[in-house]
């Protein structure tokens, strides 16, 4: 029996992965945001990365393999990943570079509900 919020999970190799349970407590806390614009929102949530075509906004200085936040830009969190890129060299990316690489979206709700809890 369990109460509470789950965060996450052991793996079998005992590393602790967040699951999405955590975006509530992980988005009032960041440092590190990402805004997409509203035609890649809907790729994020398939669980597709960010590229730099379908980035609105980044906080500044955010270092390479930092943990950030994705938002949509009406500033709903949509799920987190790592940054592939700093913030400055995502000024000279191309467009089809990877800014964000997914980890979790709020559409795992849906698709994988059976391997969630």
């Amino acid at each position: 029996m369990a109460c509470g919020t789950c965060l996450g999970r052991f793996s079998k190799s005992g590393k602790f992965r967040l699951q999405i349970t955590a975006l509530e407590y992980l988005a009032q806390y960041a440092k590190h945001k990402v805004w997409v614009k509203q035609s890649s929102e809907m790729s994020f949530l398939y669980g597709n990365s960010v590229t730099k075509s379908g980035m609105g906004r980044i906080t500044e200085s955010i270092p390479q393999y930092a943990g950030v936040v994705v938002y949509n830009l009406q500033g709903i969190p949509l799920g987190f990943g790592i940054a592939a890129q700093t913030t400055e060299a995502c000024k000279d990316l191309e467009p089809g570079g990877n800014v964000v690489l997914h980890q979790a979206d709020i559409g795992e709700y849906l698709r994988v509900e059976d391997d969630m809890f």
